[in-house]
C-alpha cells in the first residue's frame, strides 16, 4: 500500500509500507536489501507511485528477486520507449553469505519472504523484507480480539481517570 513519503529520525525517506504483512504473517526476522531499478522506476518511487501489497520475494538460481512489486510508470514521461514494465521481477542486492544463510531457512522451515517497507537510505532505494510464517484464520481472530480488549481497557481507564480528577 502506497503511503506519503515521510522522513524518519534515522535518515530514511519511507516511500511505501506493507501494512497487510503484519496482519497476514507472523514476522520473524527482518532484512534490508538494495534493489536494482531503472531510471524511470526511481523517479516513480520518488513520487510514491508503488504498491507492496501483493509483492513477495523468491530465490531463482541463488539470486533473490522481488516479484509483483508494482511501480507505476513515471507520470511526466513523454516517451513510452524509455519507460519501464510495471510488474517485472526486480533483483535484490545482498551479500552472498546472507543469501546462503537465508535460502535454507526459507526452504526447510517453509517460510515466506514478505516485503514490509520500501525507502531511500542515503539516496539509494532499499527494500526491507521479513521472514514470515502465514497466520491461520483463528490466529487473525485472536489478534483482533486482543486488540479490541486492549482498546476497551484503555477506554475504561481513561473514563475512570476523568471521573476522579477534580474540575
Amino acid at each position: 500500500m502506497a503511503t506519503k513519503k515521510r522522513n524518519t529520525d534515522d535518515g530514511l525517506t519511507v516511500v511505501a509500507t506493507n501494512r497487510d504483512a503484519r496482519r497476514s504473517f507472523e514476522l520473524l526476522d527482518t532484512f534490508e536489501a538494495g534493489i536494482v531499478l531503472q531510471g524511470s522506476e526511481v523517479k516513480s518511487l520518488r513520487e510514491s507511485k508503488v504498491q507492496l501489497k501483493d509483492a513477495y520475494c523468491r530465490f531463482d538460481d541463488d539470486e533473490l528477486f522481488v516479484v509483483s512489486l508494482h511501480i507505476s510508470p513515471y507520470s511526466k514521461s513523454t516517451d513510452a520507449a524509455f519507460g519501464h514494465i510495471a510488474d517485472r521481477p526486480r533483483k535484490l542486492l545482498m551479500h552472498r553469505g546472507q543469501l546462503d544463510r537465508l535460502k535454507p531457512r526459507v526452504d526447510q522451515e517453509r517460510l515466506t519472504l514478505v516485503p514490509t517497507r520500501l525507502y531511500f537510505k542515503e539516496g539509494r532505494a532499499k527494500l526491507e523484507f521479513a521472514l514470515g510464517r502465514s497466520k491461520k484464520q483463528h490466529d487473525k481472530r485472536a489478534d483482533i480480539a486482543r486488540r479490541d480488549a486492549d482498546r476497551d481497557a484503555a477506554r475504561a481507564i481513561a473514563q475512570n481517570r476523568r471521573r476522579i480528577e477534580p474540575r
